[in-house]
């Protein structure tokens, strides 16, 4: 168990590779209710959450539909990453909680001017099942909204009184998270295991996530980095331009002057690992940089890979040093792994 932003979380419940294999294979739980549920309620709710992120929640055409977002300050950096749901009582956030305190104090402080309620659920629970045999499993789980699902593509969901389930994951995967009252909690987690859910720690949650090449706050972004820079440009709406939103002219600056440093993949040939911190080079006399932002061996790939911001380039090969050794990785697209396929 380690100490993870003030919750005892498990690194792994046995063995981290088994984990990761399990939900590229079969399924895997993860106890993800450490996640900050933030619920706004008010006739400007609407408005207010329009305003406050990126992504434009008038895409969100049903109840219970959601879509990734960035939170951006006045400069256009990364407050935090979250994933917004349009809800029967208005709409949800969920954010990070190692950007809990800040992302509290950022949208209490833009409270004034709209009739909205933001209502933190720390009386809720939530658990992610995930893996190509997910759906299997939440099948046959007691007290769950399993029949409203069954039309529901990717980031949709369904709501039955206060558990809330959408097709949803960090890993991925096919994979669903439910957001549940404390109290059956973990009920479900003895259903799910018992329909052959393998428990997850946070250990394979990070490989997992790092080979489908999806962003850890804190290393691929922070308040300093433009979504343009992490590659999150995608959840900047900008269809409708009348809409205003915190940092919106400090993002489409950026974007005009079109020389941001790009997150890109990289492929080690070697057997090495490089890690957040290390230096990469677009030529061997090292004289243009980047920097790795997240580095791992990947368990399903059986080879190194890494994600890293390097300046905008046609290059195929970049280097790196380890213990003196001067490495060659391969560049490609910051995603290596969807749905247990090759993708780079």
């Amino acid at each position: 168990m380690v100490d993870f932003h003030g919750w005892a979380m498990p690194i792994n419940y046995g063995s981290q590779i088994a984990e990761h294999q399990s939900v590229r294979d079969n399924c895997g739980i993860f106890d993800v209710s450490h996640m900050t549920i933030l619920d706004f309620k008010g006739e400007q709710a609407r408005d207010y959450i329009r305003y406050m992120i990126s992504n434009d929640v008038d895409n969100l055409k049903e109840d219970c539909d959601g879509l990734y977002s960035a939170m951006l300050n006045e400069s256009g950096g990364v407050i935090d990453d979250l994933i917004a749901y349009k809800m029967p009582f208005g709409y949800r956030l969920v954010v990070n909680c190692a950007t809990r305190g800040e992302d509290l104090k950022w949208l209490s402080s833009h409270l004034n001017g709209f009739e909205v309620k933001m209502i933190e659920r720390d009386d809720l629970s939530m658990l992610a099942i995930q893996g190509p045999r997910s759906e299997q499993v939440i099948s046959l789980c007691s007290n769950l909204p399993i029949s409203l699902l069954k039309n529901k593509k990717r980031q949709q969901g369904a709501v039955n009184g206060e558990t809330f389930i959408a097709k949803t994951g960090y890993t991925g995967e096919l994979g669903f998270e439910v957001i549940l009252p404390n109290a059956n909690a973990q009920d479900l987690w003895q259903e799910a295991v018992a329909a052959g859910a393998e428990p997850v720690g946070l250990g394979a949650r990070d490989t997992l996530r790092l080979e489908a090449g999806m962003n850890l706050y804190g290393y691929e972004m922070d308040e300093s980095i433009s979504p343009l820079e992490c590659n999150m440009g995608w959840a900047v709406s900008l269809e409708d331009s009348a809409r205003e939103f915190l940092g919106k002219e400090a993002f489409l600056a950026k974007k005009d002057s079109n020389n941001n440093p790009v997150l890109v993949g990289l492929l080690l040939k070697e057997r090495a690992i490089i890690r957040s911190g290390h230096e990469v080079y677009l030529d061997a006399e090292k004289t243009i940089k980047g920097i790795v932002t997240s580095g791992t061996y990947s368990p399903t790939l059986k080879q190194s890979i890494a994600l890293a911001r390097v300046p905008r380039t046609n290059k195929e090969i970049c280097y790196t040093e380890v213990r003196g050794k001067l490495l060659e990785a391969r560049i490609g697209k910051p995603r290596f792994i969807k749905e247990g396929k090759f993708i780079f």
